[in-house]
Protein backbone atom coordinates (compact mmCIF):
# COMPACT_ATOMS: atom_id res chain seq x y z
CA UNK A 1 0.00 0.00 0.00
CA UNK A 2 1.12 3.52 -1.14
CA UNK A 3 1.87 5.00 2.19
CA UNK A 4 0.29 8.39 1.00
CA UNK A 5 -3.21 6.74 -0.38
CA UNK A 6 -6.40 6.44 2.09
CA UNK A 7 -6.83 2.66 2.51
CA UNK A 8 -10.20 3.24 2.80
CA UNK A 9 -10.49 3.88 -1.09
CA UNK A 10 -10.75 0.73 -3.00
CA UNK A 11 -8.34 0.20 -5.68
CA UNK A 12 -8.74 0.82 -9.50
CA UNK A 13 -9.59 -2.24 -10.24
CA UNK A 14 -9.39 -1.72 -13.86
CA UNK A 15 -5.73 -1.79 -14.22
CA UNK A 16 -4.11 -4.79 -15.27
CA UNK A 17 -0.82 -3.14 -12.78
CA UNK A 18 -2.99 -2.54 -9.99
CA UNK A 19 -4.69 -6.39 -10.35
CA UNK A 20 -1.51 -8.30 -11.00
CA UNK A 21 0.40 -6.37 -7.75
CA UNK A 22 -2.41 -6.89 -5.40
CA UNK A 23 -2.51 -10.94 -6.04
CA UNK A 24 1.36 -10.90 -6.15
CA UNK A 25 1.02 -9.39 -2.05
CA UNK A 26 -2.21 -11.62 -1.29
CA UNK A 27 -0.45 -14.66 -2.68
CA UNK A 28 -2.83 -15.34 -5.03
CA UNK A 29 -1.55 -18.51 -6.92
CA UNK A 30 -3.54 -20.97 -8.87
CA UNK A 31 -6.21 -18.34 -8.96
CA UNK A 32 -7.24 -16.25 -12.44
CA UNK A 33 -7.61 -12.49 -12.60
CA UNK A 34 -11.26 -12.76 -13.59
CA UNK A 35 -11.74 -14.78 -10.23
CA UNK A 36 -9.81 -12.26 -7.98
CA UNK A 37 -11.78 -9.87 -9.34
CA UNK A 38 -14.90 -11.82 -8.66
CA UNK A 39 -13.95 -12.04 -5.19
CA UNK A 40 -12.86 -8.20 -4.37
CA UNK A 41 -16.03 -7.33 -6.22
CA UNK A 42 -17.87 -9.23 -3.95
CA UNK A 43 -16.01 -8.11 -0.62
CA UNK A 44 -16.09 -4.03 -1.82
CA UNK A 45 -19.62 -4.62 -2.01
CA UNK A 46 -19.97 -6.31 1.37
CA UNK A 47 -18.18 -3.86 3.36
CA UNK A 48 -20.55 -1.22 1.16
CA UNK A 49 -23.74 -2.86 2.52
CA UNK A 50 -22.10 -3.09 6.07
CA UNK A 51 -21.58 0.33 6.09
CA UNK A 52 -25.32 1.30 4.77
CA UNK A 53 -26.71 -1.21 7.85
CA UNK A 54 -25.02 0.87 9.99
CA UNK A 55 -22.47 -2.42 10.60
CA UNK A 56 -18.86 -2.71 11.24
CA UNK A 57 -17.35 -3.50 8.09
CA UNK A 58 -16.55 -6.77 6.67
CA UNK A 59 -14.05 -8.50 4.48
CA UNK A 60 -13.69 -11.66 2.49
CA UNK A 61 -10.64 -13.58 3.86
CA UNK A 62 -7.55 -14.00 1.48
CA UNK A 63 -7.44 -17.59 -0.03
CA UNK A 64 -4.11 -18.07 2.25
CA UNK A 65 -4.11 -15.71 5.34
CA UNK A 66 -1.31 -15.77 6.59
CA UNK A 67 -0.02 -14.86 10.32
CA UNK A 68 3.61 -14.83 11.47
CA UNK A 69 4.88 -15.10 15.38
CA UNK A 70 8.17 -13.07 15.92
CA UNK A 71 9.13 -14.51 19.13
CA UNK A 72 12.31 -12.77 20.95
CA UNK A 73 13.65 -16.61 21.67
CA UNK A 74 12.58 -20.23 21.75
CA UNK A 75 14.99 -20.78 24.66
CA UNK A 76 11.93 -19.53 26.65
CA UNK A 77 9.03 -21.84 27.96
CA UNK A 78 6.32 -18.84 27.57
CA UNK A 79 6.82 -18.62 23.33
CA UNK A 80 7.17 -22.83 22.83
CA UNK A 81 4.09 -22.92 24.22
CA UNK A 82 2.56 -19.75 23.13
CA UNK A 83 3.30 -20.86 19.39
CA UNK A 84 1.61 -24.28 20.04
CA UNK A 85 -1.74 -22.33 21.00
CA UNK A 86 -1.51 -19.71 18.20
CA UNK A 87 -0.61 -22.45 15.37
CA UNK A 88 -4.00 -24.50 17.18
CA UNK A 89 -5.91 -20.98 17.06
CA UNK A 90 -4.96 -20.36 13.64
CA UNK A 91 -5.98 -23.50 12.31
CA UNK A 92 -9.32 -22.96 13.90
CA UNK A 93 -9.66 -19.71 11.98
CA UNK A 94 -8.25 -20.98 8.84
CA UNK A 95 -4.90 -18.91 8.83
CA UNK A 96 -1.51 -20.10 8.17
CA UNK A 97 0.85 -19.72 10.30
CA UNK A 98 4.93 -19.22 10.33
CA UNK A 99 7.05 -18.85 13.63
CA UNK A 100 10.56 -16.98 13.67
CA UNK A 101 13.09 -17.01 16.40
CA UNK A 102 14.44 -13.47 17.09
CA UNK A 103 17.56 -15.07 18.98
CA UNK A 104 17.48 -12.03 21.43
CA UNK A 105 18.85 -9.82 18.43
CA UNK A 106 16.54 -6.77 18.30
CA UNK A 107 17.34 -6.03 14.61
CA UNK A 108 17.13 -9.41 13.34
CA UNK A 109 13.54 -9.79 14.17
CA UNK A 110 13.33 -6.13 12.59
CA UNK A 111 14.49 -7.76 9.38
CA UNK A 112 12.02 -10.48 10.09
CA UNK A 113 9.17 -8.24 10.47
CA UNK A 114 10.51 -7.13 6.54
CA UNK A 115 10.60 -9.90 5.30
CA UNK A 116 7.12 -11.17 6.63
CA UNK A 117 5.58 -7.74 5.06
CA UNK A 118 7.50 -8.42 1.90
CA UNK A 119 6.20 -12.28 1.58
CA UNK A 120 2.68 -11.48 1.95
CA UNK A 121 1.90 -11.94 5.43
CA UNK A 122 -1.22 -10.10 6.77
CA UNK A 123 -0.71 -9.96 10.60
CA UNK A 124 2.04 -10.36 12.81
CA UNK A 125 2.10 -11.21 16.14
CA UNK A 126 5.24 -9.34 17.47
CA UNK A 127 7.16 -10.74 20.79
CA UNK A 128 9.81 -7.54 20.92
CA UNK A 129 13.39 -8.38 22.20
CA UNK A 130 12.86 -5.06 22.77
CA UNK A 131 11.07 -1.53 22.61
CA UNK A 132 14.46 -0.25 20.19
CA UNK A 133 12.93 -1.44 16.66
CA UNK A 134 9.29 -0.51 17.25
CA UNK A 135 8.60 2.43 15.83
CA UNK A 136 10.62 1.46 12.46
CA UNK A 137 8.27 -1.86 12.16
CA UNK A 138 4.87 0.28 12.73
CA UNK A 139 6.00 2.70 9.70
CA UNK A 140 6.58 -1.07 8.04
CA UNK A 141 3.50 -1.69 9.05
CA UNK A 142 1.42 1.39 8.25
CA UNK A 143 3.36 1.75 4.61
CA UNK A 144 2.35 -1.60 3.86
CA UNK A 145 -1.42 -2.10 5.72
CA UNK A 146 -0.30 -4.89 7.67
CA UNK A 147 -1.53 -5.08 10.85
CA UNK A 148 0.57 -6.33 13.90
CA UNK A 149 0.21 -6.97 17.57
CA UNK A 150 2.86 -6.25 20.84
CA UNK A 151 3.03 -8.07 23.31
CA UNK A 152 5.69 -7.30 26.45
CA UNK A 153 8.99 -5.27 25.92
CA UNK A 154 7.89 -1.95 23.89
CA UNK A 155 8.94 1.14 24.18
CA UNK A 156 7.71 3.12 26.66
CA UNK A 157 5.18 6.29 26.23
CA UNK A 158 5.12 4.70 22.96
CA UNK A 159 1.83 3.55 22.12
CA UNK A 160 -0.46 2.15 19.26
CA UNK A 161 -2.11 6.20 18.97
CA UNK A 162 1.28 7.27 17.86
CA UNK A 163 1.17 5.09 15.33
CA UNK A 164 -1.68 4.06 13.13
CA UNK A 165 -4.60 2.04 12.56
CA UNK A 166 -1.99 -1.20 12.02
CA UNK A 167 -0.73 -0.83 15.24
CA UNK A 168 -4.01 -2.92 16.50
CA UNK A 169 -3.27 -3.57 19.85
CA UNK A 170 -0.46 -3.53 22.60
CA UNK A 171 -1.54 -5.79 25.68
CA UNK A 172 0.26 -7.14 28.51
CA UNK A 173 -1.02 -8.94 31.80
CA UNK A 174 -1.32 -6.38 34.56
CA UNK A 175 2.00 -7.05 36.22
CA UNK A 176 2.01 -5.17 39.00
CA UNK A 177 -0.86 -6.48 41.32
CA UNK A 178 0.13 -9.78 39.74
CA UNK A 179 3.80 -9.81 41.13
CA UNK A 180 2.95 -8.06 44.21
CA UNK A 181 0.60 -11.61 44.89
CA UNK A 182 2.64 -13.98 44.42
CA UNK A 183 5.64 -12.41 46.38
CA UNK A 184 2.87 -11.97 49.08
CA UNK A 185 2.50 -15.39 48.93
CA UNK A 186 6.18 -15.60 48.98
CA UNK A 187 6.68 -13.59 52.08
CA UNK A 188 3.56 -15.22 53.95
CA UNK A 189 4.68 -18.28 54.01
CA UNK A 190 8.97 -17.47 54.86
CA UNK A 191 7.61 -15.65 57.39
CA UNK A 192 5.75 -18.56 58.80
CA UNK A 193 7.82 -20.75 58.22
CA UNK A 194 10.97 -19.60 59.08
CA UNK A 195 9.95 -16.57 61.12
CA UNK A 196 11.34 -14.47 58.03
CA UNK A 197 14.60 -14.08 56.69
CA UNK A 198 16.73 -13.20 53.80
CA UNK A 199 15.29 -12.98 50.11
CA UNK A 200 16.72 -12.56 46.90
CA UNK A 201 15.72 -11.59 43.12
CA UNK A 202 16.28 -12.85 39.96
CA UNK A 203 14.99 -11.21 37.52
CA UNK A 204 14.51 -10.76 33.74
CA UNK A 205 16.22 -8.40 30.77
CA UNK A 206 17.27 -5.35 32.51
CA UNK A 207 15.51 -2.38 30.91
CA UNK A 208 12.53 -4.50 29.96
CA UNK A 209 9.51 -3.01 30.38
CA UNK A 210 7.17 -5.63 31.99
CA UNK A 211 10.33 -6.51 33.95
CA UNK A 212 10.46 -2.76 35.53
CA UNK A 213 6.86 -3.23 36.20
CA UNK A 214 7.35 -6.75 38.30
CA UNK A 215 10.22 -5.57 40.24
CA UNK A 216 7.69 -2.44 41.38
CA UNK A 217 4.81 -5.34 42.61
CA UNK A 218 7.84 -7.38 44.13
CA UNK A 219 8.96 -4.56 46.29
CA UNK A 220 5.68 -3.74 46.77
CA UNK A 221 4.95 -6.31 49.13
CA UNK A 222 7.57 -6.04 51.34
CA UNK A 223 5.94 -3.68 52.88
CA UNK A 224 3.74 -5.76 54.85
CA UNK A 225 6.37 -8.45 55.86
CA UNK A 226 9.25 -6.08 58.81
CA UNK A 227 10.52 -9.81 59.20
CA UNK A 228 11.61 -10.26 55.23
CA UNK A 229 14.21 -8.04 53.50
CA UNK A 230 15.34 -8.26 50.28
CA UNK A 231 19.32 -8.38 50.35
CA UNK A 232 19.96 -8.78 46.15
CA UNK A 233 18.99 -9.57 43.13
CA UNK A 234 20.48 -10.21 39.74
CA UNK A 235 19.37 -10.68 35.62
CA UNK A 236 18.51 -13.77 34.67
CA UNK A 237 17.26 -12.74 31.56
CA UNK A 238 14.45 -14.83 31.83
CA UNK A 239 16.07 -17.70 31.01
CA UNK A 240 16.85 -20.62 32.92
CA UNK A 241 20.86 -20.73 31.98
CA UNK A 242 21.39 -17.50 32.64
CA UNK A 243 18.91 -17.53 35.88
CA UNK A 244 21.43 -20.49 37.43
CA UNK A 245 24.31 -18.60 37.19
CA UNK A 246 22.73 -15.72 38.42
CA UNK A 247 21.79 -17.48 41.31
CA UNK A 248 24.67 -19.74 42.33
CA UNK A 249 26.42 -16.05 42.14
CA UNK A 250 23.64 -14.18 44.10
CA UNK A 251 23.76 -17.42 46.68
CA UNK A 252 27.82 -16.82 47.10
CA UNK A 253 27.36 -13.50 48.23
CA UNK A 254 24.28 -13.70 50.52
CA UNK A 255 24.26 -16.45 53.62
CA UNK A 256 21.19 -17.67 55.44
CA UNK A 257 18.97 -17.00 52.25
CA UNK A 258 14.93 -18.69 52.77
CA UNK A 259 13.27 -17.62 49.15
CA UNK A 260 13.76 -16.13 45.72
CA UNK A 261 11.94 -14.16 43.25
CA UNK A 262 11.95 -15.58 40.16
CA UNK A 263 10.56 -12.70 37.93
CA UNK A 264 9.16 -15.65 35.33
CA UNK A 265 8.57 -19.97 35.92
CA UNK A 266 11.73 -20.26 33.43
CA UNK A 267 13.42 -18.10 35.85
CA UNK A 268 12.39 -20.37 38.89
CA UNK A 269 13.41 -23.42 37.14
CA UNK A 270 17.48 -22.00 37.07
CA UNK A 271 17.04 -20.85 40.66
CA UNK A 272 15.82 -24.74 41.44
CA UNK A 273 18.49 -25.98 39.46
CA UNK A 274 21.15 -23.62 41.38
CA UNK A 275 19.57 -24.59 44.25
CA UNK A 276 20.06 -28.28 43.97
CA UNK A 277 23.42 -27.76 42.88
CA UNK A 278 24.36 -25.96 46.46
CA UNK A 279 23.06 -28.50 47.79
CA UNK A 280 19.48 -26.91 49.42
CA UNK A 281 15.75 -28.12 48.89
CA UNK A 282 13.62 -26.46 47.03
CA UNK A 283 10.49 -26.09 48.34
CA UNK A 284 11.93 -27.37 52.16
CA UNK A 285 15.34 -25.00 52.22
CA UNK A 286 14.48 -21.98 49.93
CA UNK A 287 10.85 -21.11 49.04
CA UNK A 288 10.88 -20.03 45.23
CA UNK A 289 8.04 -18.40 43.55
CA UNK A 290 8.14 -17.41 39.73
CA UNK A 291 5.59 -15.78 36.73
CA UNK A 292 3.70 -16.47 33.72
CA UNK A 293 1.88 -19.49 34.59
CA UNK A 294 3.93 -22.35 32.19
CA UNK A 295 3.73 -25.61 31.96
CA UNK A 296 7.22 -26.57 33.96
CA UNK A 297 6.10 -23.75 36.29
CA UNK A 298 2.81 -25.86 37.38
CA UNK A 299 4.45 -29.22 37.19
CA UNK A 300 7.55 -27.42 39.94
CA UNK A 301 4.39 -26.28 41.85
CA UNK A 302 2.13 -29.64 42.20
CA UNK A 303 5.65 -31.84 43.36
CA UNK A 304 6.27 -29.02 45.91
CA UNK A 305 9.73 -27.09 44.57
CA UNK A 306 7.70 -24.21 43.35
CA UNK A 307 5.58 -22.00 45.81
CA UNK A 308 3.85 -20.35 43.59
CA UNK A 309 3.37 -18.51 40.08
CA UNK A 310 1.49 -15.83 38.81
CA UNK A 311 -0.40 -17.55 35.95
CA UNK A 312 -1.07 -15.60 33.32
CA UNK A 313 -1.37 -18.36 30.51
CA UNK A 314 1.16 -18.69 27.33
CA UNK A 315 -2.45 -20.13 25.57
CA UNK A 316 -4.20 -17.54 26.87
CA UNK A 317 -1.78 -15.03 25.10
CA UNK A 318 -1.80 -16.73 21.91
CA UNK A 319 -5.35 -16.89 21.33
CA UNK A 320 -6.18 -13.95 22.32
CA UNK A 321 -3.70 -11.73 19.95
CA UNK A 322 -4.67 -14.42 17.02
CA UNK A 323 -8.40 -13.52 17.43
CA UNK A 324 -7.89 -9.88 17.45
CA UNK A 325 -5.59 -9.75 14.35
CA UNK A 326 -8.51 -12.06 12.89
CA UNK A 327 -10.89 -9.80 13.75
CA UNK A 328 -9.18 -6.47 12.30
CA UNK A 329 -8.24 -8.54 8.87
CA UNK A 330 -11.47 -8.61 8.77
CA UNK A 331 -13.00 -5.32 9.04
CA UNK A 332 -13.65 -4.92 12.59
CA UNK A 333 -12.54 -1.79 14.13
CA UNK A 334 -11.32 -1.21 17.80
CA UNK A 335 -12.12 1.03 19.78
CA UNK A 336 -9.58 3.35 21.16
CA UNK A 337 -10.08 1.85 25.08
CA UNK A 338 -9.52 -1.67 23.36
CA UNK A 339 -6.08 -0.61 21.49
CA UNK A 340 -4.04 -1.14 24.53
CA UNK A 341 -5.29 -4.32 27.02
CA UNK A 342 -4.32 -5.95 30.27
CA UNK A 343 -5.72 -9.29 31.00
CA UNK A 344 -5.57 -10.73 34.64
CA UNK A 345 -3.43 -13.31 36.58
CA UNK A 346 -4.40 -16.16 39.05
CA UNK A 347 -2.18 -17.03 41.48
CA UNK A 348 -1.36 -20.44 41.17
CA UNK A 349 -0.60 -22.49 44.26
CA UNK A 350 -0.69 -26.30 45.09
CA UNK A 351 -4.80 -24.97 46.21
CA UNK A 352 -5.62 -24.11 42.37
CA UNK A 353 -3.11 -26.24 40.34
CA UNK A 354 -4.67 -29.29 39.51
CA UNK A 355 -7.68 -27.03 37.56
CA UNK A 356 -4.52 -25.47 35.35
CA UNK A 357 -3.00 -28.53 34.60
CA UNK A 358 -6.30 -30.14 33.47
CA UNK A 359 -7.10 -28.42 31.54
CA UNK A 360 -3.88 -26.82 29.81
CA UNK A 361 -1.16 -29.85 30.14
CA UNK A 362 -2.80 -32.98 30.54
CA UNK A 363 -5.69 -32.52 28.46
CA UNK A 364 -6.39 -35.00 26.19
CA UNK A 365 -5.63 -33.73 23.27
CA UNK A 366 -8.77 -30.56 23.52
CA UNK A 367 -7.96 -27.12 22.69
CA UNK A 368 -8.26 -24.95 26.40
CA UNK A 369 -9.75 -22.39 24.65
CA UNK A 370 -12.87 -22.04 21.59
CA UNK A 371 -11.01 -19.74 19.29
CA UNK A 372 -13.82 -18.77 17.30
CA UNK A 373 -15.54 -17.69 20.21
CA UNK A 374 -12.94 -15.26 20.96
CA UNK A 375 -13.90 -13.48 17.56
CA UNK A 376 -16.05 -10.42 17.38
CA UNK A 377 -16.90 -10.82 13.54
CA UNK A 378 -17.50 -14.81 14.13
CA UNK A 379 -19.27 -14.16 17.05
CA UNK A 380 -21.24 -10.54 17.24
CA UNK A 381 -23.18 -11.27 20.38
CA UNK A 382 -22.06 -13.65 21.79
CA UNK A 383 -18.21 -13.57 21.97
CA UNK A 384 -16.34 -14.35 25.32
CA UNK A 385 -12.56 -13.44 25.80
CA UNK A 386 -12.76 -15.96 28.37
CA UNK A 387 -10.56 -14.70 30.25
CA UNK A 388 -10.20 -11.24 32.19
CA UNK A 389 -9.36 -8.44 29.80
CA UNK A 390 -9.89 -4.84 30.24
CA UNK A 391 -7.94 -1.45 28.87
CA UNK A 392 -4.57 -0.48 30.19
CA UNK A 393 -3.65 2.61 32.28
CA UNK A 394 -0.74 3.88 30.94
CA UNK A 395 0.14 5.81 34.53
CA UNK A 396 0.08 1.99 36.20
CA UNK A 397 2.07 0.33 33.49
CA UNK A 398 5.14 2.67 32.84
CA UNK A 399 4.98 4.38 36.57
CA UNK A 400 8.45 5.42 37.40
CA UNK A 401 9.85 5.65 33.95
CA UNK A 402 10.21 9.45 32.56
CA UNK A 403 8.12 10.32 29.74
CA UNK A 404 10.39 11.71 26.34
CA UNK A 405 10.74 15.56 26.29
CA UNK A 406 7.34 17.07 24.95
CA UNK A 407 5.18 13.96 25.63
CA UNK A 408 1.86 14.50 25.52
CA UNK A 409 -1.09 11.87 26.64
CA UNK A 410 -2.61 10.48 23.17
CA UNK A 411 -6.00 12.22 22.48
CA UNK A 412 -8.09 9.17 21.44
CA UNK A 413 -6.80 8.16 24.90
CA UNK A 414 -7.53 10.87 26.58
CA UNK A 415 -11.18 11.01 24.88
CA UNK A 416 -12.04 8.15 25.81
CA UNK A 417 -11.49 8.09 29.63
CA UNK A 418 -13.65 11.23 29.37
CA UNK A 419 -16.42 10.46 27.14
CA UNK A 420 -17.98 6.99 28.71
CA UNK A 421 -16.41 4.91 26.44
CA UNK A 422 -13.73 3.73 28.78
CA UNK A 423 -16.20 2.40 30.95
CA UNK A 424 -18.10 1.27 28.69
CA UNK A 425 -15.29 -1.35 27.40
CA UNK A 426 -14.85 -2.47 30.62
CA UNK A 427 -18.37 -3.56 31.41
CA UNK A 428 -18.76 -5.15 28.07
CA UNK A 429 -15.27 -7.42 28.35
CA UNK A 430 -16.76 -8.03 31.88
CA UNK A 431 -20.41 -9.15 30.59
CA UNK A 432 -18.80 -11.21 27.76
CA UNK A 433 -16.44 -12.82 30.04
CA UNK A 434 -18.05 -16.46 30.33
CA UNK A 435 -16.02 -18.83 30.22
CA UNK A 436 -13.73 -19.04 33.77
CA UNK A 437 -10.12 -18.76 32.89
CA UNK A 438 -8.89 -21.67 35.89
CA UNK A 439 -12.07 -23.53 34.79
CA UNK A 440 -12.80 -26.56 32.62
CA UNK A 441 -11.63 -25.78 28.68
CA UNK A 442 -15.10 -25.04 26.72
CA UNK A 443 -14.09 -27.80 24.16
CA UNK A 444 -14.60 -30.94 27.17
CA UNK A 445 -17.52 -32.45 26.37
CA UNK A 446 -19.73 -32.28 29.81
Amino acid sequence: MHPTRNPCTPPDLGQRQVIDRHMDRLDCRGISRRDFLSITSAGLAATAAAGAMGRPSTAVAAPSGKLAYLAWTTRVEYMVQASKTIEAACKALALRYTLLDGQFDSQRQFNQFDEQIVSGTQAIILHASDGSALRREAQLATQNGVYFANVWATLPWFTPFDASEYYTLYAVPEEFVAERGVTTELLKAVTAQFDGGNIIGVTGVPGFSTDTVRSRGRDAAFKNFPKTRLVGQLPGNFNREDSLKATEDLLARYKNVVGVVGQNDDVAQGVIAALRAAGLRPGKDVLVVGADGTTEGAIAIKNGQQLATSANIPAFFGAMFTARLYDVTHGWKPRAAERMLYWRSVIMTKANVDSYLSRYVDNGGIEPFDYQLMSKVLHPHNWDPQGEVFPLDIDEEWAGIPKPEGWTYPKAYLDAKKNGEWTAVVEEYRDHYKIPFFGPSPNKPA
